[in-house]
């Protein structure tokens, strides 16, 4: 299991624009994702996120759960369905309650379509990742405007990472952005 600790942040394409002309040009990645749950919502209600996304060219699947220290555990392999995907996951050390929760099968509930623009930047003591994704959150048969700002502690201390994600938010008037990916599709696939 690898662990995630990342800070998001609401952009607009200016912002963008800067930071990537400011640390750019970066690693283009084309993503779409398509999120999935359990008819009764079983993976969500457990603040569960499974996701097939495909990066460029290559396919991953992807489990997210909560830790207790407010960080997110996160398993991903390559796979060419959410099936296939699922059994991989579980191999690679994915909380077993996974299979008993989708023994019945998962269905795609919302999804996102974006540019990501990575970019290593140190920190004081180790390395983050810089993402800038533009594109659109896809649900319910509508789509919203996606601009937001990434910042992935890859090694170092998360102190580290708070100070320099203080200093860009500081810089470029960023305002936190507390909800993922998968819960603003979600809330537009259920009409929120």
């Amino acid at each position: 299991m690898g662990r995630e600790f990342e800070l998001k942040y609401a952009a607009n394409p200016a912002v963008l624009a800067a930071l990537s002309a400011q640390y750019g040009p970066g690693r283009e990645i084309r993503m779409e994702t398509t999120y999935y749950d359990t008819a009764d919502q079983a993976l969500s209600a457990r603040h569960m996120t499974l996701r097939m996304r495909r990066e460029n060219e290559e396919q991953v699947c992807t489990l997210k759960t909560p830790l207790p220290d407010g960080s997110r555990g996160e398993w991903e392999c390559c796979a060419t369905d959410i099936q296939s995907g699922v059994a991989a996951l579980l191999s690679v050390g994915a909380p077993p309650e996974l299979a008993r929760l989708t023994a019945q099968g998962v269905t795609s509930v919302c999804g996102a379509r974006f540019t990501r623009l990575a970019v290593e930047v140190p920190t004081a003591d180790g390395m983050a990742e810089l993402a800038l994704d533009s594109g659109c959150l896809c649900g319910g048969g509508r789509e919203i405007p996606l601009w937001e700002v990434e910042l992935e502690l890859k090694s170092g201390s998360e102190e580290a990472l708070l100070s320099l994600a203080e200093t860009f938010a500081s810089a470029h008037g960023l305002k936190p952005e507390p909800r993922s990916k998968f819960s603003r599709a979600l809330a537009l696939a259920q009409g929120e």
